[in-house]
């Protein structure tokens, strides 16, 4: 999503300045092409040779620097931009901004430009809780700043708590979000993930391959696009998505309590946990012994939440998924009729490419509209947006009544 996207990232004087190298360099990965500007405060933290070097392109450091084809730097650079990073961006620089004030090359840079912004506040904690810092945040979110909130941990200074600079891959995340038409702003996501365990005893537990890759992505991309997104996550050994409300459960019981309790107050619920089917009637209060012989165990059923949830809703988009390993496309259709829902996201675990711990997935996606559109293998962060897409049009079709 920044491949070929002209990044200007801005760099002021805090600690967190050195960690501006990593993020040229994660930029570039992505595709971007990167220029800085450096305030003279940040140049005391981290060199313009250093950025340079990274980004391949000249580092602004001062007022008045040639910026071809144009006579001044600060016009240049905003009509070469696709998008302006702040980071870290310090008190001193949010609170020029929100007043208007242009001083040196960036504020300036930043006053000449309407191209989207993001702002990455990184301070002492005591810094940031000042209400002045917190009412210039404010001023500028308002006025269509996208202001990300700091990182909580060990600073600087020897304490702990807000302030830091938010994680790269958050940063990544953000940005990517300017560049995505917000078409699902107003609308509530709750997406589910990942496996459950259903315990054996206190050492041993039921679970499945899952990785909670495909329900991450989805999470991300509908967050992306303007959702207010509820994500209930089974164990997975992935960093979850900057999302509204993460909650974490373990047995497919937790995960059914969560998802009716949350359920009503979402209009898109997306099913993308792989739930246990069963789970020992008695879980052992002590580690089993296998000296004591092959334990006999009994499973019972866990309950259905996707087709609680059918059975229940009266509005609303309610999509599941169906992993399959023969008669797919059957299948998947007869589950969704059976369970109720709006749409069906098929894969075979059979083909390369579309297992549970991969990156990548190749999905089918069927409605109760009729349609079947078959995608060619993609990452899961690309299927996660090819079926938000589906879902949007969905709910275009189907109408404000709940028809054709």
């Amino acid at each position: 999503m920044l491949k070929n996207k002209k990044i200007v990232l801005g760099i002021t004087g805090g600690i967190a300045a050195y960690k501006a190298a990593e993020l040229t360099r994660a930029f570039i990965k992505a595709g971007a092409e990167v220029k800085v500007i450096m305030t003279q405060s940040a140049t005391e933290f981290i060199t313009p040779l250093t950025l340079r070097t990274l980004s391949k392109n000249p580092v602004y450091t001062g007022m008045f620097e040639s910026g071809e084809p144009y006579d001044m730097a600060h016009i240049a650079l905003a009509e070469w931009a696709d998008a302006f990073v702040i980071a870290p961006a310090t008190g001193n620089v949010i609170g020029k901004i929100a007043s208007g004030i242009a001083d040196d090359l960036l504020t300036t840079t930043l006053m000449a430009q309407n191209k989207p912004t993001l702002i990455c506040p990184a301070m002492n904690d005591k810094m940031l809780a000042n209400p002045f810092v917190q009412e210039n945040l404010r001023k500028l979110a308002g006025a269509g700043y996208r202001v990300m909130q700091s990182g909580v941990g060990e600073l600087a200074c020897n304490v702990t708590g807000p302030g830091r600079l938010p994680e790269i891959p958050e940063i990544l995340d953000e940005l990517e979000a300017l560049f995505t038409v917000q078409d699902f702003a107003g609308q509530k996501v709750l997406v589910t993930a990942g496996p459950t365990q259903e315990p054996l005893d206190p050492v041993r537990y039921i679970t499945n391959h899952s990785s909670g890759k495909m329900g991450y992505a989805l999470a991300k991309a509908a967050h992306q696009r303007g959702a207010k997104v509820t994500l209930i996550s089974g164990p997975t050994k992935i960093a979850p998505p900057k999302v509204e409300t993460v909650i974490f459960v373990r047995t497919a019981q937790e995960m059914h309590r969560a998802v009716m309790d949350a359920c009503s107050k979402a209009s898109v619920i997306i099913k993308a946990a792989a739930v246990a089917d069963y789970r020992p009637r008695v879980a052992a209060g002590e580690k089993i012994k296998k000296d004591r012989g092959l334990p006999g165990i009994e499973l019972v059923r866990n309950p259905d939440i996707i087709a609680d949830i059918g059975a229940k809703k009266n509005k609303g988009i309610l999509v599941g998924f169906a992993m399959e390993t023969q008669d797919l496309l059957a299948n998947a259709r007869q589950k969704m009729i059976r369970k109720n829902m709006d749409m069906i996201i098929a894969n075979n675990l059979r083909d390369e490419g579309a297992g549970f711990e991969g990156d990548t997935n190749i999905i089918t996606i069927l409605d109760r509209l009729g349609r079947t559109v078959a995608l060619d293998k993609m990452t899961k962060q690309e299927a996660a947006h090819r079926i938000l897409d589906h879902i949007r049009s969905f709910k275009a079709k189907k109408g404000p009544a709940g028809k054709k």
